[in-house]
């Protein structure tokens, strides 16, 4: 897809007190927009999350990076690991998406990485059907303990075959997960899939669970 059929916009996100900024682009004629949840230590900045927003985009999917803290409470890590705050701002980001595309009505996804993951959760939890789908990366699923349950969106979680803590979290999260779900493990692979053709891996698998998924929603929607 040439960028010239993409509309990109820097924004400014109303979550209670605070601003936070991000970046929302829309390829012609999208009917679905996935919103990313950055993980510990990470921004909308992420080289790794831009990869894959940038597949998803070229898939005609809408894509929408932003900062779940302001630079002044990222120093705090507390924050860093507040789930519920971050699945908060989330939910916040949704909402103020849901407004901007209201005519087009957009289907919604998550894609989490990190801690993102488990808010993904959290927030999909809190708010049953408010996304279509939701996609971990390298997640923390654990970390949303008892929302796990409530999830109810189908949701994918992908790990590094070589990341074998986060591969165990991961067992046992799917474990405890009653929503349509699967656990994809990428050969080699370490927490940041660094190794060559790793992420692009991500980036297919998350884009084909996007896909069938979402435009499912929408023809849903539309019937």
């Amino acid at each position: 897809m040439n960028t010239s059929d993409k509309l990109t916009r820097e924004v400014h996100i109303p979550a209670g007190a605070v601003t936070l900024p991000g970046t929302l682009i829309l390829p012609a004629g999208c009917a679905r927009v996935v919103l990313f949840a950055h993980g510990s230590g990470s921004s909308r900045h992420s080289p790794r999350n831009r990869f894959v927003a940038e597949v998803l985009q070229e898939a005609g999917t809408g894509t929408l990076l932003f900062d779940l803290l302001t630079e002044l409470e990222a120093h705090d890590r507390r924050n860093v690991f507040d789930i519920e705050l971050l699945a908060e701002r989330l939910d916040q980001a949704r909402r103020w998406l849901e407004a901007e595309t209201a005519r087009e009505h957009p289907a919604l996804g998550s894609f989490g990485a990190s801690t993102g993951a488990a808010a993904a959760l959290v927030a999909e939890a809190n708010n049953p059907h408010s996304v279509a789908a939701i996609v971990s990366r390298g997640g923390r699923p654990d970390l949303a303990g008892e929302a796990l349950a409530r999830v109810t969106a189908p949701t994918l979680l992908i790990v590094g075959g070589a990341d074998y803590d986060v591969l165990e979290l991961n067992k046992a999260a799917l474990d405890r997960l009653r929503c349509p779900k699967r656990l994809a493990v990428v050969p080699g692979a370490t927490h940041l899939f660094e190794e060559p053709g790793t992420l692009e891996q991500v980036a297919d698998l998350a884009s084909e669970w996007f896909g069938a998924r979402l435009t499912r929603s929408v023809a849903a929607a539309e019937r």
